[in-house]
């Protein structure tokens, strides 16, 4: 990229407007230099306002300036209209906007201490692995102050902190649907602990939030506390306080009620709500080809789970009619049980049904098939027979083709952005 050519916007100047001031603000742009003004310029009705202006290069990662960034300040206030000969018969406003044109007073009180421009070289590393799309820019020259229990989004303990959650986040989108479906109570103490390890997280990423800055409408870091709380009150702390209930520990005592076990389980799907937040945060990485397919592959894998998930709830809700309490042969889960060996057969002094494949071949099983029908390959050793699972099929085939259709095109446009930059055409 290049920094495009430098333009004034003459219709801004006016009779009082200093030549002097407009000759500097053009070097500044040609020498591709920082530096601030004092400058009148005038409105569209011709009303004559006192600014002032700062310049600042933008630079990229190469050095090279791609941009200016120009901020002006309204100090229309703070000049005193003289009254003179040379002013006499004027009006008020326009004495106003004559005075103090060689006065530095002002100028001295709004410029930085520090003229000296500050150019922060990042890293393509850190440029990655910091997490927020709404981090600050590279042009900003020092860190907005905080009271002393507010954290910047953008610092490193909050960038690592965000890794943290995201990590966790992927962990329990995997583990609640099959949890969920699967109908699993955490009687394993290290699962126990791990979970409970992860809520915990979660509770204590709610207090952070509470303490951390966001970005404003209008691009400004917001410190406030009273704002900050408001905003994330308004947002994401619903979801987030759902998330972080303990459920595997209610679910893991023996005595709970079957009918609460299941509306607690069911209660955890709230948290993959929060997939909301990491989806928000990598929005940035679309900018680079080769991270989009492997969020695209990634996505693709963690679709696929969920839809085996279901699969499997499908099949376990049918294979048994609790009416009649008869096996149903028609569906797939008899069927799979058939083909490896582990038929269903009736305990008749127990009065239930026993047998059938282990969990472990059943999650392998209806992840193979999710995988080979969003792949549209589909080898027909297992293959929906009942209504409920064709019409499941039909919709779990055109979530394949749409994912396709999307990847495919990332795809090729990674790699022609790729042969561009090969042969120096971008």
């Amino acid at each position: 990229l290049q920094a495009q050519t430098t333009c004034s916007s003459n219709f801004m100047y006016g009779e009082l407007t200093d030549k002097k001031t407009i000759e500097k603000v053009r070097q500044t742009f040609d020498n591709y230099e920082s530096n601030c003004f004092e400058v009148l310029l005038y409105k569209k009705n011709r009303t004559p306002v006192w600014f002032y202006m700062q310049i600042a290069p933008i630079r990229n990662e190469h050095e090279k300036v791609v941009l200016f960034l120009c901020t002006f300040k309204d100090i229309t206030l703070f000049k005193q209209p003289i009254e003179d000969d040379s002013t006499k018969g004027w009006t008020k406003f326009a004495r106003l906007t004559r005075a103090l044109t060689n006065s530095r007073s002002v100028l001295q009180q709004l410029t930085p201490m520090n003229k000296t421009e500050v150019v922060h070289k990042h890293s393509r590393l850190a440029e990655v692995l910091q997490l927020g799309s709404d981090i600050l820019p590279q042009y900003k020259q020092e860190a907005p102050k905080t009271p002393p229990h507010i954290i910047l989004h953008y610092c490193a303990f909050k960038t690592t902190w965000d890794w943290v959650i995201l990590i966790l986040t992927f962990y329990t989108a995997i583990m609640v649907p099959y949890n969920v479906s699967f109908k699993t109570k955490q009687n394993n103490i290290a699962w126990l602990v791990l979970d409970s390890v992860v809520d915990v997280i979660f509770l204590v990423d709610i207090v952070l939030n509470f303490h951390t800055t966001f970005v404003g409408p209008g691009g400004e870091v917001i410190s406030d506390p009273k704002l900050i709380r408001m905003n994330y009150l308004k947002t994401w702390f619903v979801i987030d306080l759902l998330s972080c209930l303990p459920y595997d520990i209610i679910n893991a005592f023996e005595n709970v009620d079957e009918g609460i076990s299941s509306l607690f389980s069911s209660l955890k799907v709230v948290r993959l709500l929060r997939l909301g937040r990491v989806a928000r945060k990598l929005d940035h990485y679309l900018e680079y080809g080769a991270a989009v397919l492997v969020l695209l592959v990634c996505v693709f894998g963690l679709v696929a789970h969920w839809l085996a998930c279901i699969w499997y709830s499908i099949g376990d809700y049918e294979v048994i009619d609790e009416v009649t309490n008869t096996i149903q042969i028609d569906s797939w889960l008899y069927q799979l049980a058939l083909s490896i060996g582990t038929p269903y057969r009736y305990n008749t002094s127990a009065g239930i049904w026993e047998g059938g494949p282990s969990k472990d071949s059943l999650y392998v099983s209806s992840l193979y098939f999710t995988m080979t029908s969003l792949t549209t390959i589909g080898f027909g050793n297992i293959a929906p027979t009942t209504d409920v699972e064709k019409m499941f099929s039909v919709a779990m085939m055109m979530v394949g083709c749409k994912y396709f259709n999307v990847f495919v095109k990332n795809y090729y446009y990674w790699q022609f952005s790729w042969l561009q930059s090969q042969i120096g055409l971008k």
